[in-house]
């Protein structure tokens, strides 16, 4: 039999955006993944090495730029950005986990329905609003369950354990295990091995 040799990165469904650099053997799957990829950065979305990304949406918007590291596995996971988003090796994120960098509104009544105006097609050429951006980072051997949100401005140390359905809008320290709405934390995760 002969020696392996590593694949180039690839998405199922099609030819990925020009601005997206995919690492060998990490796939791509999904027919939505870029229906929402907007980003006009070079290199917008970089991703590592070994990946598999299924069902994901990248929702990247024209100045969005978006890193993973090597290994990562995501789950029909929602990827929204506005600012940056940086991702470590070795990440799960589970279905409908969403990472958002950003309002993507104003968070201020009058403000927001001014927005909202703008954002209608009746109405094109209107200025949108001013919203808060803050960027994402997830560090390497980070687990997010499914359900979970974790929203801008948030760093995630590594070796955490976000758990299913948690709400994460402030800094998880590293190995630490969170849990609710809003996510705190209820352990930190011993890096000692019982043999």
């Amino acid at each position: 039999m002969g020696e392996y040799v590593p694949q180039p990165g690839r998405w199922s469904n099609g030819e990925v955006p020009l601005n997206v650099v995919l690492g060998e053997d990490t796939l791509i799957t999904g027919p939505k993944a870029f229906s929402r990829f907007r980003s006009q950065r070079t290199a917008a979305v970089v991703i590592g090495c070994r990946c598999t990304l299924d069902g994901v949406h990248f929702a990247v918007n024209p100045g969005g730029h978006v890193t993973i590291g090597d290994e990562c596995a995501f789950y029909g996971s929602v990827l929204l950005c506005e600012l940056e988003i940086r991702i470590g090796h070795h990440v799960y994120i589970g279905w409908n986990a969403v990472v958002s960098d950003s309002d993507f509104h104003p968070t201020e009544v009058a403000e927001r329905h001014a927005d909202v105006i703008a954002c209608s097609p009746l109405h094109e050429g209107l200025p949108r609003r001013p919203y808060t951006n803050r960027p994402v980072t997830i560090g390497n051997d980070v687990y997010i369950g499914h359900n979970a949100t974790v929203i801008k401005g948030v760093t995630i140390g590594d070796g955490a354990f976000i758990e299913p359905g948690a709400m994460v809008s402030h800094d998880v320290p590293p190995r630490a295990r969170v849990l609710g709405n809003p996510a705190r934390v209820v352990e930190i995760i011993s890096t000692q091995r019982h043999d």
